[in-house]
């Protein structure tokens, strides 16, 4: 069998995989980077992703970023574990340290580093603004690289490219090599010509489980079976790199059970074909029948929450039924990323007979919606409280009648951004076993670290894999 011999091996070539890639190999030491993908498609999911990151500005976290993390840190915590956090960690019982729950140590560090790490990423060519989002109500600050995730891996794989890190593509992790002490010792690996066996300390950067349906159904049950990677990078996480490490003993954090859902057009194979118009509308399912409240909050606090719904549903289908007033939503296109026409039509009838709804169900839906609905200000880009009354769900802001043809309708799955399931990380991205133990020469960053409970802290993922994956790579090869 084929060797080769390296100070740090890196599995996964998204933001996570070359941010720790590159932190090594800028001490002088021997890096590869193992990628399943051809180096045309390399990136993971980062290569698809806008790449949005919760900052206030380049050096600065957004207000509420520990807060949201920590109010979504599990369910039904112990109290006198969670209590035990407020000590130094030294002092922690093996229990906490090995606890399924997003760490307030790691969660502290992701928020002090967030800087350092663009700073680091400034250095190698990343320019970052506040462009305008597809989110037109907000509850939170974002800022993101220019040229999105694809600007991300070409500066860092270029920037890895020039200090010597070698490339494997078309590479995919089969396995840990362990010594005879237990500790790690590199990685069996499948390539075109047969297994090879790359030794060195291992970083796994290698996504989560997106991109393997068999996983997904034992996770999430039979909604599985409609449930899509939201974008093509997402097809190559298989999610080896979690089993490996759960296999060598490491113990699990992240919710398994639930994903970063995000609503989008079924009928578009393009990246990301987000359909985010839903708070303007109503939303019903294929029998024509509301479901949910379409705009309880900004769109970024909800719209996770109502995908994940509607995977759910019979058919993993919904639909966003608007009518003419959507016009009156100052730059509403941006809310809608499919390169697939709404269906339209000048009654509701002949809406939902494009839909295959039964129409009178639809007509009796909307007939109730709009004698719910009552006079107010609408302001379409802050919540403004115009509310219904005497319906079950309740819609509460910008809650308009439906009345004015043409009438327009987008269909809405749900799509697996990426999953939450992963391993149990300390600071220092060692993966660590079910004693709170690191499991020696072992790092894991991005989404193969497990951090997320709950709903999501939304546009934390790619800042979580630029800053766990350059601390893997320090922390390797011995930088701190």
């Amino acid at each position: 069998m084929i060797e080769h011999a390296y100070d740090v091996v890196v599995v996964g070539c998204g933001i996570a995989g070359l941010s720790a890639a590159v932190s090594a190999a800028e001490t002088g030491r021997r890096v590869a980077v193992l990628e399943r993908s051809c180096i045309e498609e390399r990136g993971g999911n980062t290569r698809w992703t806008e790449a949005f990151m919760r900052m206030k500005n380049e050096n600065e976290v957004s207000d509420d970023f520990e807060e949201h993390f920590m109010q979504n840190a599990g369910w039904n915590l112990d109290p006198s574990l969670i209590a035990e956090t407020g000590r130094p960690y030294a002092d922690w019982s093996p229990i906490v340290k090995a606890l399924s729950f997003t760490d307030p140590e790691v969660i502290s560090t992701l928020a002090r580093e967030a800087g350092p790490t663009l700073s680091w990423l400034r250095g190698a060519g990343i320019k970052f603004s506040d462009m305008a989002t597809y989110l037109i109500t907000s509850s939170t600050t974002r800022i993101c690289p220019v040229g999105g995730g694809l600007a991300l891996v070409e500066a860092l794989a270029t920037t890895a490219e020039k200090l010597g890190v070698d490339f494997h593509y078309e590479t995919s992790a089969r396995g840990l090599v362990r010594a005879e002490d237990g500790s790690v010792a590199g990685i069996m690996a499948q390539t075109g010509d047969g297994m090879r066996r790359f030794l060195g300390k291992v970083v796994l950067a290698c996504g989560g489980f997106e991109g393997n349906s068999e996983m997904q159904a034992r996770y999430y049950g039979a909604q599985a079976r409609y449930i899509r990677p939201v974008a093509r990078g997402g097809y190559y996480n298989r999610g080896e790199g979690i089993k490996m490490a759960l296999e060598a003993g490491a113990a699990p954090c992240g919710d398994y059970t639930e994903y970063h859902a995000e609503p989008i057009d079924p009928r578009s194979g393009q990246s990301e074909p987000i359909v985010f118009v839903f708070p303007y509308g109503i939303l019903v399912d294929r029998d024509g029948q509301r479901f949910v409240d379409e705009a309880s909050g900004t769109v970024d606090t909800i719209y996770e929450n109502i995908a994940r719904l509607i995977g759910r549903l019979p058919g993993g289908t919904a639909y966003v039924i608007c009518d003419a007033r959507l016009d009156d939503v100052p730059n509403w296109q941006r809310t809608v990323r499919s390169d697939k026409k709404p269906f339209t039509a000048d009654t509701l009838e002949g809406l939902a007979l494009q839909l295959d709804i039964p129409p009178q169900k639809l007509a009796a839906t909307v007939a109730a919606f709009n004698a719910a609905t009552r006079p107010g200000t609408f302001k379409p880009l802050e919540c403004d409280g115009l509310a219904t009354e005497g319906i079950s769900p309740p819609k509460s802001n910008w809650a308009l009648p439906l009345a004015q043809g043409p009438f327009r309708a987008w269909p809405i799955s749900s799509a697996n951004c990426f999953t939450f399931g992963g391993l149990r990380c300390n600071a220092n991205a060692q993966v660590v076993d079910h004693d709170g133990q690191p499991i020696a020469n072992l790092y894991a960053a991005g989404e193969t670290m497990g951090i997320y409970y709950g709903r999501y802290t939304g546009a934390t993922s790619v800042l979580r894999g630029a800053v766990f994956g350059r601390i893997a790579g320090r922390h390797a090869v011995g930088v701190n």
